[in-house]
Order: structure tokens, then sequence, then C-alpha cells
């Protein structure tokens, strides 16, 4: 049976000889295509173009809450642990933009970097291509399969050059290097395998914009990244507004229902079944004297009760 990396060469050379690959990069059609679920705005290159105002929500939701309303929706191959993090405490959520990477060989290295070079106007080493076209919010996702030694595909310098364009963060299946430096960068952070002081050898890119794995995750660019301490999580773009917008809503019955069964009014047994139209009254209430937190009509309420299965 023919290993992973294996199959994607395939892939890749059917795709170069019937013209669908340019430049490493998976063409607009292709990606609308692979995306089509998604009906909002989209980049130039075709990736979905979650909005600003949701990537900032985004970050206020806790990883569990939308883990299980993407398991109730059957994507149950969207979560991705086992890293190492710069920091900690500092969460990466915003927009894929993915970069495949493989073990080099020579006829094909030069092929790609003498085109990138001459005819695209690319600049230095492969790794630093996906960089060019980030933008605000983007969050550079690649699998270079796990590589360690001499797999790094970061140092400070472009951590820095990551950092001024993206605002954002990465997420690497594989590893990065200088660490001590890059911690000292507020705000940035790096999920990956291991930190290694060796150079980037031996990889060269075979993917940019296209679809990846990470570990048991397929990632499709303009997927919504939420990384925290727990590890990674991937939400495909058409199911963020309501991947967010539930996980709000569960953080918001956590806090009433702790209130409720702290003050005996209801007990735990009543909060986490099925509401009455009483509790559903309650609830309102309650948020009614807590604006700060969220505003819910009746409507919105059943909306979003009738589909618990959490």
């Amino acid at each position: 049976m023919k290993s992973y990396q294996e199959l994607l060469i395939i892939v890749f050379f059917f795709l170069l000889q019937t013209n669908v690959i340019s430049a490493q990069t998976l063409p607009k059609e292709e990606l609308i295509f692979l995306t089509s679920e998604w009906k909002g705005a989209r980049f130039d290159d075709g990736r979905p173009k979650i909005s600003d105002d949701l990537l900032e929500r985004a970050k206020k939701i806790g990883i569990d809450d939308a883990w299980t309303v993407l398991e109730n929706e059957g994507y149950k191959n969207q979560f991705e642990g086992n890293w190492k993090m710069v920091h900690n405490d500092v969460p990466i959520v915003g927009r894929a933009l993915t970069a495949l990477f493989m073990p080099s060989r020579p006829d094909v290295e030069k092929n790609i970097k003498a085109r990138g070079i001459s005819s695209q106007g690319r600049k230095g080493n492969t790794n630093s291509w996906p960089i060019e076209v980030l933008t605000k919010g983007d969050v550079y996702v690649a699998d270079s399969f796990g590589k360690i030694d001499a797999g790094t595909l970061m140092g400070a310098t472009l951590a820095t050059s990551i950092y001024s364009k993206s605002g954002n963060g990465v997420v690497f299946n594989g590893s990065a290097r200088d660490l001590e430096s890059i911690s000292q960068m507020e705000g940035f952070n790096a999920f990956v395998r291991d930190f290694h002081p060796s150079f980037l050898e031996e990889e060269v890119l075979m993917g940019l914009n296209t679809p990846i794995r990470i570990g048991h995750v397929m990632v499709l660019p303009g997927d919504l990244v939420l990384a925290k301490r727990e590890g990674v999580l991937f939400i495909p773009a058409h199911l963020a507004e309501q991947v967010v917008g539930t996980a709000e809503f569960v953080a918001l019955k956590d806090q009433f229902g702790f209130e409720m069964v702290r003050t005996k009014k209801y007990s735990t047994g009543e909060i986490d079944s099925q509401w009455t139209e009483q509790l559903k009254k309650e609830f309102l209430v309650w948020l009614g004297k807590h604006p700060e937190l969220a505003r819910m009509s009746k409507e919105t309420l059943d909306k979003v009760l009738s589909k618990r299965t959490w």
C-alpha cells in the first residue's frame, strides 16, 4: 500500500500534466468547488473570507464547546493535539492559509525554484513563499510531514515577517528554530511538533493554498483555525458562524446554570435537560439583567435549543 506522501506525489504530477497546478497553487475554481458550502465573501485566490468580526468572537469561545458542535454535525476529524508552543497562554485564531511540503528531490526542486523565481517573482527558499501571500487574520498552516531535524520551517526572521503580515501565528506539522528569540515576540505564537536548532534542509513546497493533512485532520484553505492549550481545532468556513454562535450560547447557558444551581432555583438535571418554557423565560430575564454579555430574542433561543445535542 502506497504511503500518504507517495500518493500526494502521484496526484501532484497528474495535475501538473493536466495544467491544473500553477506555481503549486490550487486553481481558484478548484478551491471554490472544494469549499462550495461556503456562501459568503472570498479572497481573490478563492479562499472563504470569514469576517473579522467573527474572528474576534471566535477568540472568546471554548475549544471544547466548538468541538462538540462539529462532532454533532458529523465533522469528527477536526481536532489535532500533541503540540509544543512558544506561549501556553496566547491563542491563535484566524483563517487558514495552507502549505504542503515534501522531502526534496533535486530535479523537482530545481524546476519549482526556477519557475517560481524567473516567471512568478518568488524570492528565497520555498518555505518563505507562503509568507509572501499572507494577509491580516491569516494563520500559516503547513504540513511538512512531521520532520524535526532539518525540518525547521521558520526561525526568528521568518516569524517576524509572518507576524508583521498576518498579525497571527502558525501551525506547523514540523518544527521551528530560534525559540528564545521568538518567545520575546509579544502576541505571537507557534504550534509545532518540536523546536530544533538545525536549519531547513531537503524540503520543498509542493502545494500552496491546497488541501493538506495535519495529523488526523483535512485542512482546507479558509478554515477557521482555533488553537488553544488543548490543541488545534479546524472549523470548516461554512460552519464557522454556527459553531461560534452555539459556543457563545453554551458559555452563557453555563453561567446562567451555575447561578441557578448555586441559588438552588433549579437543579443540575433541569439545567442540563431540554428546557421548559418557564426555564427559557427565566434565562431571557437573566440575560436582560446582564446586557454586557449578549442580547437574544425568544425566537433565537428557540432556534438554538431546537438543535441542542450538547
